[in-house]
């Protein structure tokens, strides 16, 4: 029995990583395009348990983004960006979750 390994072409040297800290600031505004895309997941999504999937996500990233934003006003003094609700799913998920 033959056996095929595929060999990355490339080149050798290793890519090096940034493990400089994350700011808050930053990480909040991950946490902000995370919940875009889990969004925009939602407003797609046509089978039951994905779309329990992407409720579960949202809430979660709400609550991160919540706890985040309470982090920045204690220890930085930034203001509070809304979540911006323009969609009507958005607007169910938040009133029945929140």
């Amino acid at each position: 029995m033959k056996t095929f390994f595929s060999q990355r072409t490339g080149s050798a040297c290793l890519a090096e990583e940034d493990y400089s800290p994350i700011t808050l600031q930053d990480s909040i505004e991950k946490t902000r395009q995370a919940l875009d895309r889990a969004y925009a997941g939602f407003d797609n999504a046509v089978e039951e348990d994905l779309i329990d999937s992407y409720i579960y996500e949202i809430i979660a990233l709400q609550k991160r983004y919540k706890h985040l934003t309470d982090l920045a006003v204690l220890e930085e003094g930034i203001q509070e960006k809304p979540l911006d609700i323009h969609s009507p799913i958005r607007a169910l998920v938040s009133h029945v979750f929140s």
